[in-house]
C-alpha cells in the first residue's frame, strides 16, 4: 500500500495504539471491533513492530479482511481491516 492518501481505503473507525507494545494493541483492537458492525473498516495506527506479525494473525483468526497495510515506515504502521 502506498503512502499516497488518495490510495488509502476509507474507514469507519480509528484506533491509535502508538506507544503501546504487545499485547496491548491487539487487546485494544478486540475491544474496538466489539462496538463495530460487520463490513465496517477499522484503521489502526501502531508503532510496535510486532504488529506486522500480530495484526495479520488477528485478522486470519477472527475472519476479518486485512484490506491493506503500510509497514514501510520504521516508526508508524497502518492497517485497514474490514470486519467479518
Amino acid at each position: 500500500m502506498a503512502n499516497d492518501t488518495a490510495t488509502l481505503p476509507s474507514y469507519d473507525a480509528l484506533l491509535d495504539t502508538s506507544g503501546l507494545y504487545c499485547p496491548e494493541p491487539i487487546m485494544l483492537m478486540h475491544n474496538k471491533v466489539r462496538g463495530m458492525t460487520s463490513g465496517q473498516v477499522l484503521k489502526v495506527i501502531a508503532t510496535d513492530p510486532a504488529t506486522t506479525r500480530d495484526v495479520p494473525k488477528f485478522c486470519q483468526f477472527l475472519g476479518h479482511e486485512l484490506l491493506g497495510q503500510d509497514t514501510t515506515s520504521s516508526s508508524n504502521y497502518l492497517y485497514f481491516i474490514r470486519l467479518a
